[in-house]
């Protein structure tokens, strides 16, 4: 393994930090090329040395890659090149290359997808090993779940969240999906079609997967902050559960204010209805902290918290968890057992391991560092247009972008032609007339993809304007 030399040239006058200076162009020589995965770069003592700064300004830097997922702390062998395979390629074979026809894979700005990065680190196969050591092969899981999984969620929640939740209170689900459907075979013990109230716009998916259980999903419009509390007085039909995602509307992202979350509440309490809060992305905030979970505010309401693993780590694992109590616990946990569970032993031990070694909590705060980054080229490239609105960016891994024209559908689909895949905002409306805009999704693609992509949108933006 070759240890890298490096071309840093620093202009103290530069308004950026010197931190900053030497991470862009370290970043920029790994994404063009000069800089491979068999390169260990020099150590950060003897490289602030040759660039005449302090050993913190190189430690920052370095701090700010590894997070990104460009470099790699190896122990004694020092920080190399992070494997990765979006970048593994140098210029030289691509000029090569570029006198044939131009070929170009397709950009998936799809929300909802995060980034792979933790099935390439250490942790996660250690953790997958750990389970195909253990014994218990031939037992099937517990239908709540595994106790080691059970306990884990909770500390992870502790930590996250902030909320104190027992291990009994917990089950483990098949994801998102398999967690409503679950919730809506438990209200059907009460009522042959449960009427649920939902945000409008919302969740597609969940609008889905509801109805066909057997769900009469009913809409409520909310703006990018959710709910209102004022909105539930003019309801004539009192629901038999609300569907919310308060800590980042999904999909305009803004966060319902305390007061809304408690004037809900006490609706809720007053009408027996029961709470669903989606906390799907919590973990990832860039301006602001979270708001304490409503599950987690004093209420004699019955609430449900849905959680995954779907945004933190992968939609492939199909596996998450409901924070249950009272009542309309009980009943979820006897559904369960009468269903069984949908996930895997193995799986439920993997994530057991990586999350109490502290697997999941280190790339969490590794992936918070990437989508930041990525969230801060999102703005950069389209926060300054005058023709359309930036927003849905104070977390998670989405931006909405609006605009009057042109029609976002006829620009999705000029996008798709250039090998840009995005989302027109129409689709998420369910009875409201619907904002014309596009979501943005940034977490599973790459830096160099983004910014193509954006290039290319803001192309097309430009040709019709």
């Amino acid at each position: 393994m070759s240890e890298a030399e490096i071309p840093i040239e620093l202009d103290r006058q530069n308004p950026l930090s010197l931190a900053a200076q030497v991470a862009k162009q370290l970043r920029t020589a790994i994404l063009e090329g000069l800089l491979q995965p068999d390169h260990t770069l020099p150590a950060t003592r003897r490289l602030a040395a040759e660039l005449g700064v302090s050993r913190g300004v190189v430690v920052r830097a370095f701090e700010q890659l590894s997070g990104e997922g460009f470099l790699e702390g190896s122990g004694a062998g020092g920080t190399k090149v992070a494997v990765r395979p979006d970048i593994q390629r140098r210029p030289l074979i691509e000029k090569r290359l570029s006198s044939g026809p131009p070929h170009s894979d397709l950009i998936d700005l799809t929300p909802g997808r995060p980034s792979a990065s933790p099935f390439i680190h250490r942790e996660w196969r250690h953790a997958w090993k750990m389970a195909l050591s253990e014994q218990e092969t031939t037992l099937l899981p517990p239908a709540l779940g595994t106790q080691a999984l059970r306990e884990a969620v909770a500390q992870h929640l502790a930590v996250s969240r902030g909320l104190q939740v027992e291990p009994e209170n917990i089950i483990i689900t098949g994801g998102s999906s398999d967690a409503l459907h679950l919730v809506v075979n438990m209200l059907r013990g009460q009522r042959d079609h449960p009427r649920i109230l939902m945000e409008d716009p919302g969740y597609p998916t969940a609008r889905r997967v509801m109805t066909a259980a057997g769900a009469q999903v009913l809409s409520i419009p909310v703006d990018e902050n959710g709910l209102r509390s004022s909105q539930l007085a003019t309801i004539k039909d009192i629901p038999d559960a609300v569907l919310i995602t308060p800590s980042h509307q999904y999909p305009l992202g803004g966060r319902m204010a305390v007061q809304e979350r408690l004037g809900l509440l006490k609706w809720a309490d007053t009408h027996g209805v029961l709470v669903l809060e989606d906390d799907y992305d919590s973990e990832f905030r860039h301006s602001r902290m979270p708001l304490p979970a409503v599950a987690s505010l004093p209420t004699n309401a019955e609430v449900v918290l849905l959680g995954t693993f779907s945004k933190n780590l992968s939609p492939w694992l199909r596996c998450g968890y409901l924070v249950v109590r009272g009542d309309s616990g009980q009943r979820l946990k006897a559904v369960r057992e009468a269903l069984d569970t949908p996930v895997s032993g193995v799986l439920q031990s993997a994530l057991a391991h990586y999350i109490q070694g502290g697997g999941l909590s280190r790339h969490v705060a590794r992936a918070r560092r990437e989508y930041s980054h990525r969230r801060s080229l999102l703005m950069e490239r389209l926060g300054s247009r005058g023709d359309l609105e930036l927003s849905a960016l104070d977390g998670g891994l989405h931006a909405v972008i609006r605009f009057e024209k042109p029609d976002a559908g006829e620009l999705a689909n000029e996008a798709l032609k250039q090998g840009i895949r995005v989302v027109p905002l129409a689709g998420y409306y369910a009875e409201r007339a619907p904002v014309n805009g596009l979501i943005i999704g940034y977490g599973a693609v790459t830096d160099l993809q983004l910014s193509k992509a954006l290039g290319i949108l803001g192309d097309l933006l430009d040709s019709t304007s």
